[in-house]
């Protein structure tokens, strides 16, 4: 009788925190892309009854929110950041990623906002960034954008002795600092580049980071407002193509052989939407990125079928 009466109270405080949970619950409306130009749509509720709340998101639920993403390389750190929603929720803190690739943003931010009570703002620290940080809380504490992104200006000699991105970024990462602590590299030509990093490393690279391939430097933090860049410059063509495969695709947005193109796919050095991809017949759709190393990056426009079953694509190459 004695047990009975110490488990009544426990066995009806969790009828009603059932019932709480029952109730309809809203759009998420707090997802924010601060800095970035990208936006990706909020996808349909993973209940017909209304979101998840992360904090009551069990292993079930959490599987079949990853089941939509859609880039499956970037599962497991998607799973990381859902991981980091339920902490921030339950403890009401604001926690942040490191800087993450534009793959792992988009499929992120569309995790998240099956999210009912998180609200989470993606910066770059200017509008084209492709390297972004997601601040995650709940909704009631992350009131404002975080200033969670800091810029660097490299400044020094580079009229005689011009320097890459991979230049900037090996000298950076030669002082010790990881890759993902570190956001977009703006190259500013003879003036040297503007970086974007995490606040805490500011004063040690500032310190540490003196050349760049043979040119001393040095580093001055600045505002975000005093970073100096331009929309990307771009050439627009169409091609009709038998098939939507990378190989086809590439070798014509490239204007390389198929037969080279095929080999760079097998060294690696071909990638969608910032995924290596190791088969010829990945097949291409509108909105995809194709980058090969050392001839660029471009754009995957508007398809449509040819009266003879052929696609008509629009490729949009990045000057």
């Amino acid at each position: 009788m004695a047990a009975a009466s110490v488990a009544f109270p426990w066995l009806l405080r969790r009828a009603f925190q059932a019932l709480a949970f029952c109730q309809p619950l809203h759009i998420n409306r707090n997802l924010s892309f601060y800095g970035n130009c990208c936006s990706f749509p909020v996808q349909t509720p993973l209940r017909s009854s209304g979101l998840c709340h992360v904090a009551q998101v069990i292993k079930g639920d959490n599987d079949v929110l990853l089941k939509g993403v859609g880039d499956k390389s970037a599962i497991e750190e998607v799973k990381h950041i859902l991981e980091m929603a339920r902490r921030a929720a339950t403890r009401r803190e604001v926690l942040h990623t490191d800087f993450l690739t534009p793959p792992v943003i988009k499929e992120s931010m569309l995790v998240l906002g099956k999210l009912a009570d998180v609200k989470a703002v993606a910066q770059g620290g200017y509008p084209q960034a492709e390297r972004c940080r997601i601040s995650i809380g709940h909704s009631e504490v992350l009131t404002s954008d975080p200033d969670v992104v800091a810029a660097l200006n490299i400044t020094g000699n580079f009229g005689f002795q011009p320097c890459s991105h991979g230049d900037f970024l090996g000298a950076i990462l030669g002082t010790g600092i990881a890759r993902e602590k570190l956001g977009d590299i703006i190259l500013q030509g003879e003036k040297g580049a503007h970086i974007l990093i995490v606040p805490e490393l500011v004063d040690f690279l500032m310190s540490t980071l003196d050349k760049v391939g043979n040119v001393s430097v040095s580093c001055m933090q600045i505002p975000l407002l005093a970073l100096e860049y331009e929309p990307p410059r771009t050439q627009s063509f169409k091609t009709v193509e038998a098939s939507l495969r990378v190989d086809a695709l590439a070798s014509a947005g490239f204007k390389i052989s198929r037969s080279k193109l095929v080999n760079l796919i097998s060294n690696g050095d071909v990638r969608v939407n910032w995924t290596s991809v190791t088969k010829n017949g990945t097949i291409l759709k509108t909105g995809d990125i194709v980058s090969v190393s050392g001839k660029g990056r471009l754009k995957i426009g508007e398809i449509n079928t040819t009266r003879k079953g052929k696609f008509a694509v629009e490729l949009i190459r990045y000057l």
